[in-house]
């Protein structure tokens, strides 16, 4: 026995100690039990001196099971002791690791005692790792899934993680894990067009819907998605060749010149404009070398445009007539379904169409807001970033999910680093989004709900998850998306940021475990604070002063919230500082 309570306000007792603590270990942040015949109490002390302790209440244990939060306070006759080691590993877990347990670190309260997590409350639920650089987030995350892969005889093997490495630090601490098990590997997708040791990642033009194509061109303007909307669906039959589709390309082509011819311009305009278009967008049937023909005479398309000296075009009417013989009311243009490969100089093709078709010709209001999202698919196609997009293997979305998660031996991966250190933060940002957002539908659609799951995690998260246009736009953010509705799915989203406070407020309220590494911005820690349920002012003062390395962990994986220590990672990510005399005083 400790003491004697002296006080209970809310959930924190007073303690008087019956003890002196000089010399003692430091009992801060050991739990306590306050005893009442079968009762038993958990608390946590928070505060200490010679005289006196205070306790906050955390849980209680019934029977063999210990039941977080407060259903219930000490009464003034229990017995106030420090809690026994079976008692502790009813509330922390035992000691031995199990199949369904993950090994995270050491407590820093209780010498030696090895956290072992539980596999599904925490790997089947979103979850997020805060901290300064040079806090260790990146030697935690590391830790924690050599952690999932260390068992040589039983691995994960149907395990897939998809991690968006900023900086390619990741690369180096999973490399090994083949050496675990054959039958486990990690694969490595790089944005650095000068890897000959990796793939190039390659994106699938054909199978990236109007979101996709919005968030890559940058649009930032609701009339600018029907464009891109048309263009996905030119994009395929314009590709195509086949008589049905031939037909309905004449009837396309047709209706865009016939707005050209009526678009009441002067008749030296209209003649160039329809000269440009058929220069570009021609079939066997409508094209510039058609023949027209009329009694007496054949003449070709294009000398029906003849200007004469008054300034007219004479056979407006015959170049009318013979447009509307291609218009076919019955015609519906399909919407695209990923059966045709194209790439994004025919989408550039499909766009520029698309704009003939939406009158950036004859308003100069459209043409300011729709001509932007032209110049930047050309910028697109035409520079490095480009050749990320030049995938032509025929495949559907489920596939290519597939063929992302393949290595060399043709076998599952199952850890995807796609390294975007080579790419630009918006770049970057619109990669993570367009794979996210497409593993996402896929998983949706899983006949068996939940039975695929990947686990998506986001590197320097706080330059993606960001507040952006895409609520505007689009009408939802995708991070925001799969974490309100990822994980009944098995979508399951992790995040590792520096700065909290930058992170949408949607993702971070999904969450539901945390790893808090230490945080010094007021910013951030009120953010955390505010955010984050469950922690208490204590456990935000904590986190100004961790140690490298330590965390305070709480969620639904943790009982109560713990400070963890983890050992380093082996091999440790590539994210230690310069070693400034190594290299200053080097010969």
């Amino acid at each position: 026995m400790i003491g004697n309570i002296i006080e209970v306000l809310g959930n924190r007792v007073r303690v008087n100690l019956a003890i002196d603590i000089t010399g003692q270990n430091n009992f801060l942040g050991v739990h306590v039990i306050f005893e009442d015949n079968d009762k038993k109490i958990v608390g946590e002390i928070v505060f200490l001196d010679k005289k006196e302790c205070h306790i906050n209440i955390v849980g209680e244990i019934v029977g063999d099971k210990f039941i977080s939060g407060i259903n219930d306070r000490p009464a003034f006759k229990s017995k106030v002791r420090i809690i026994t080691m079976p008692e502790l590993e009813i509330i922390l877990g035992k000691q031995e690791k199990t199949k369904d347990k993950t090994f995270f670190g050491l407590s820093t309260v209780y010498k030696n005692y090895k956290i072992n997590v539980d596999t599904n409350s925490f790997f089947s639920n979103h979850f997020a790792i805060f901290g300064n650089s040079g806090s260790g987030k990146s030697c935690t995350f590391a830790k924690i899934i050599q952690s999932v892969f260390d068992n040589s005889e039983n691995p994960p093997i149907k395990s897939r993680f998809i991690i968006f490495d900023a900086y390619g630090e990741y690369i180096k601490a999973f490399s090994h894990i083949n050496t675990i098990n054959s039958k486990l590997s990690t694969k490595v997708i790089t944005t650095d067009i000068k890897d000959t040791n990796n793939e190039l990642l390659q994106i699938p033009v054909w199978l990236l819907d109007i979101d996709d194509i919005a968030l890559l061109l940058n649009a930032d303007r609701v009339e600018q998605l029907p464009i891109i909307e048309k263009a996905l669906k030119l994009a395929p039959i314009f590709k195509s060749e086949n008589e049905e589709i031939i037909q309905l390309k004449n009837d396309i082509i047709a209706r865009a010149l016939i707005d050209i011819v009526r678009s009441g311009k002067e008749s030296t305009i209209i003649r160039d404009q329809l000269v440009a278009v058929l220069s570009t967008y021609f079939t066997k049937d409508l094209n510039l070398n058609s023949e027209i023909h009329q009694p007496g005479y054949v003449r070709t398309f294009k000398q029906c445009l003849q200007i004469d000296a008054m300034g007219k075009m004479a056979d407006i009417e015959i170049v009318v007539s013979f447009l509307n013989s291609f218009i076919n009311d019955t015609f519906k243009i399909p919407d695209p379904d990923g059966s045709v490969v194209y790439n994004l100089v025919d989408l550039k093709s499909a766009l520029d169409f698309a704009l003939i078709s939406e009158g950036i010709l004859k308003s100069e209001k459209i043409f300011d807001y729709a001509n932007v999202l032209s110049v930047r698919l050309n910028s697109l196609a035409n520079s490095e970033y480009g050749k990320y997009f030049q995938i032509s293997d025929k495949m559907s979305k489920e596939e290519y999910i597939s063929y992302l998660f393949l290595n060399k031996e043709n076998r599952l991966a199952q850890i995807l680093d796609v390294n975007i250190n080579y790419v630009d933060d918006r770049l970057g940002k619109v990669i993570a989004k367009i794979i996210s957002r497409m593993v996402f539908n896929v998983l949706v659609k899983s006949p068996i709900r939940g039975a695929n799951p990947i686990h998506i995690v986001i590197e320097e998260a706080h330059r993606y998850v960001q507040e952006d246009n895409d609520l505007k736009l689009l009408g939802y953010n995708i991070f925001d998306r799969i974490t309100k509705e990822g994980r009944k799915y098995g979508t399951i989203l992790g995040l590792i940021t520096q700065r909290p406070s930058e992170l949408t407020d949607t993702s971070v309220s999904q969450c539901a475990n945390f790893i808090i590494l230490k945080i010094q911005h007021p910013k951030d820690l009120e953010y955390v604070a505010n955010m984050v349920p469950n922690i208490s002012q204590e456990g935000i003062n904590q986190v100004k002063n961790l140690p490298a390395g330590t965390s305070l962990a709480f969620g639904s994986a943790f009982p109560l919230s713990i400070n963890i220590k983890f050992p380093l990672a082996s091999p440790e990510p590539l994210s230690n500082n310069s070693d400034i005399v190594k290299i200053w005083y080097s010969n």
